[in-house]
């Protein structure tokens, strides 16, 4: 049996800021959101069209919780009918590097397990 060793890691706050922070991006589609917004505000439609694999709910959900937490803002246009407009906060922006850093591990992430992929089925061509 393996002897448990002590974390040699400084113990965080009580409100820790990274648990803070990944609450926050750790929601569903949070990321998506935040990315599709980081070029310029986005309508409602235009947001569902953005990530077609959310539904109307979940997404009227996270723009009302990103809006709470002030990572967006939200206008209602004064058009016939009446749109709703979505942008980031200077907070909002803030998760930018975040989530752009996180997309680039991603893309490492994939590449690798399709390199292992490949030697898999190269080895069993060869054993074949």
């Amino acid at each position: 049996m393996l002897k448990v060793r002590k974390n040699k890691a400084v113990a965080p706050p009580y409100s820790c800021p990274l648990s803070e922070c990944m609450s926050l991006l750790g929601g569903a589609w949070t990321p998506n959101i935040i990315w599709c917004l980081s070029a310029e505000p986005r309508r409602f439609g235009e947001l569902r069209a953005d990530i077609p694999a959310i539904s109307a709910k979940v997404l009227t959900f996270r723009l009302r919780d990103l809006e709470e937490k002030g990572v967006l803002w939200r206008r209602v246009m004064p058009t016939s009918p009446p749109s709703v407009e979505y942008g980031l906060t200077d907070l909002g922006a803030e998760f930018m590097p975040a989530i752009q850093a996180i997309i680039e591990i991603g893309h490492k992430f994939k590449n690798r397990k399709a390199a292992k992929a490949t030697v898999k089925s190269e080895q069993a061509v060869l054993t074949a």
